[in-house]
Order: C-alpha cells, then sequence, then structure tokens
C-alpha cells in the first residue's frame, strides 16, 4: 500500500488526476472504475481541463462506476448516472457506448447486478478502480459487516450514510434506503486501487483502514491486501496516522527511484 500524504484537497485532486492520465497514457484503452460523491469532484475537474488543454483522449477509455442509487431513474438530479454526465463524461470523449453505470430502476435488480459482474469480466476487469471513503470506512455502498467477497449486489444504506447523503436532497426523506454496489470482491479484483480522502471528518476512517486490522467493518481495510494500492490524503485526513513520518519518507524515497 502506497500512502501518498499532500498538503491540501487541490493537491490531491491533482495527483489523483496525473495517476489517471498515466495510466490512460500507457493504456488507451484502460478500464477505469469511478466513484461519486464530494471527493473525486476535483480530479474529474483537473481530468476535464487536461482533456481540453493538454489533449488526453478518453475515446477509447472504458468506465465501470462503483455504485448507483436503487429507484432513482438515470435522469433524476441525485442519480449517480446524471452525477457522472454533469461532472465528468459531458466534457470529455469518452464514448456513451463505453460507459457503465448499474441500472438502479429495473423491476428486478438482481439481474441487473448479475449483467454488471458478467460485462466486467468481458470488457477484461478493471485496470484502475476509484474509490472514496466514508466516516465509517465504507467503500462504494459496502456497508460495516460487508463481506469480503461479495460481488455487485444490493445493499441496505446504513443511517449514517443517509444522513451523510442528505445534503444533496431537498429532504432526509428522499435518500432512497437501498443502492446497487460493485462488491468488494469484486473491487478488490482490479489491477489497481486509487481510494482519496480529504478533511478532518475522515481522519478516523483513514486511521482505522491502513493501520488497524482487516476487517468487514471497516471495508476500505480490505485494501492493505491489494497489491497495488495508492492511498492519497490530504494533512487534515492524516491526522491520525501513527506511522506518517515513515509514510513521507517512503514517498520520498520512491520519487527518487522514479527520477533514476
Amino acid at each position: 500500500m502506497r500512502v501518498i500524504i499532500v498538503k491540501d484537497y487541490k493537491e490531491m485532486s491533482r495527483r489523483a488526476a496525473e495517476v489517471v492520465a498515466n495510466r490512460i497514457g500507457k493504456k488507451p484503452d484502460l478500464v477505469l472504475g469511478l466513484a461519486t460523491g464530494s471527493t473525486p469532484v476535483g480530479m474529474y475537474s483537473e481530468l476535464i481541463r487536461m482533456h481540453k488543454e493538454e489533449g488526453l483522449d478518453f475515446s477509447k477509455v472504458r468506465s465501470f462506476n462503483l455504485d448507483e442509487y436503487c429507484g432513482l431513474s438515470s435522469d433524476h438530479p441525485q442519480s449517480y448516472h446524471y452525477f457522472m454526465h454533469d461532472k465528468l463524461f459531458n466534457h470529455i470523449n469518452i464514448r456513451p457506448e463505453n460507459i457503465y453505470i448499474p441500472i438502479g430502476d429495473v423491476e428486478n435488480a438482481n439481474i441487473s447486478c448479475q449483467w454488471y459482474e458478467k460485462k466486467i469480466k468481458e470488457e477484461g476487469g478493471i485496470d484502475l478502480q476509484i474509490l472514496g471513503i466514508g466516516r465509517d470506512g465504507h467503500i462504494g455502498f459496502n456497508e460495516p459487516g460487508s463481506s469480503l467477497g461479495s460481488r455487485t449486489r444490493i445493499k441496505t444504506l446504513t443511517k449514517e450514510t443517509i444522513e451523510d447523503n442528505a445534503r444533496f436532497f431537498k429532504k432526509r426523506e428522499e435518500v432512497p434506503l437501498y443502492g446497487i454496489t460493485m462488491g468488494l470482491g469484486t473491487i478488490s479484483e482490479a489491477r489497481e486501487c486509487l481510494l482519496l480522502a480529504s478533511g478532518t471528518n475522515k481522519t478516523e476512517a483513514i486511521q482505522k483502514s491502513i493501520e488497524g486490522p482487516v476487517s468487514a467493518e471497516i471495508t476500505a481495510s480490505l485494501l492493505q491486501l491489494h497489491p497495488r494500492a495508492i492511498i492519497i490524503i490530504d494533512e487534515e485526513a492524516s491526522q491520525n496516522l501513527r506511522q506518517k513520518d515513515y509514510y513521507r519518507y517512503t514517498e520520498k524515497m520512491a520519487e527518487k527511484l522514479e527520477r533514476k
């Protein structure tokens, strides 16, 4: 696990975008796993800038989103379909047929979940999976207690997740109670994972995820077992890390090796 501590949200977003751009440069038809929420918005803005000003090409990129609310149509302002098009897809040259997002407003969501798993495999698996993290340490909609080997499925959202997401809705009662999410087993099969975190409200979750035991209670802790996991966090999110100085030192050494 590579832990990169940066100054603030802006630098976190820039560094994350550089990782994505680097991987696309090496593999133009990259299979990219994407996340929603406020954390990756800055990274998406920087990727848009890179596309418009530096020619970053998304024409062959294929994308799979982590999750979607159950019961919301794709044109609902709070659906993750709407979010991804508004924050990224409408501003880059990714092809519509290469965009995959779980379908939440279908009669049989279980069949939709099975189709999603099958489609990921048909596309060769995810090369780089972007992740955010909840205050309780969850990734995607894999709430505390989720199976570490789980696949794409329907999950009941915790009260904490509903409260955190209520700010995006007019009323708390409008927040869906269920979501479709890639499972932890699905996420762990990505060839590389990139988790982002910013702010003091993520300090406890980050410390437990990086330095605590691997546990279904802190689903992001699964990344400790991943062979290629990168964690980019800002100073505020890193405050509780016991090995903070060591992470800084190892990152400096890694940068020296990369320059050789």
